[in-house]
């Protein structure tokens, strides 16, 4: 059970990173029923920001979707990273300017080689991309990775650094602390794992 506290909790943790605030636009591109779309709708709320709402229609038309980030002039994009990949494709096929500020992809996976043709024609600072891990039972994201033009060499997903106010352990079969560079699990404790 995901709590409002648990809620306010992440964007209070993950403030310093982000520096959020009224003149930000957010785009909810994901279902109620996804856990990132705690994060889109909450963080538009949380923050006194505007929030833009696609059709269904354009959310499967990468560019309408573009052409609609450029037009509300959204600041804060939430994607999975298969959805943003034909975005990629859009933005450099078109000559409409967008304002985003950051790119946050959750939900899946990133294979950041992705990322290559974003870079080819974007820096890696405006806007920034940022890879986060979670669980829906860690009120969504519990790590984050602000990626870099040198990333996309990597071949697995970086989930970068927990947020503050978790701990991350990684643990081998017995439940005992795996030495670095062993294969475990990883157990997450703290603020934001949830009831239940």
């Amino acid at each position: 059970m995901v709590e409002h506290a648990q809620v306010t909790r992440l964007f209070d943790a993950t403030a310093d990173w982000y520096h959020f605030n009224e003149s930000d636009i957010w785009m909810m591109s994901h279902s109620f029923g996804f856990d990132v779309s705690v994060w889109e709708l909450w963080g538009a709320l949380r923050y006194g920001s505007r929030l833009v709402i696609p059709s269904h229609r354009v959310i499967q038309s990468p560019k309408d979707l573009y052409y609609l980030i450029c037009k509300e002039g959204v600041t804060v994009l939430n994607m999975t990273p298969s959805a943003f990949r034909p975005l990629i494709r859009c933005q450099a096929e078109t000559e409409l300017c967008d304002q985003l500020r950051y790119i946050i992809l959750a939900g899946e996976a990133l294979e950041p080689a992705i990322l290559k043709p974003w870079y080819a024609t974007r820096s890696d600072i405006s806007p920034r991309i940022i890879n986060m891990y979670g669980t829906t039972e860690t009120t969504v994201h519990a790590t984050y990775n602000m990626m870099e033009m040198k990333d996309v060499q990597e071949v697995s997903s970086p989930i970068g650094f927990r947020i503050p106010d978790l701990t991350l352990y990684v643990l081998d079969a017995h439940d005992k602390p795996a030495p670095l560079g062993v294969i475990g699990e990883l157990f997450i404790g703290g603020a934001g794992v949830t009831r239940g």
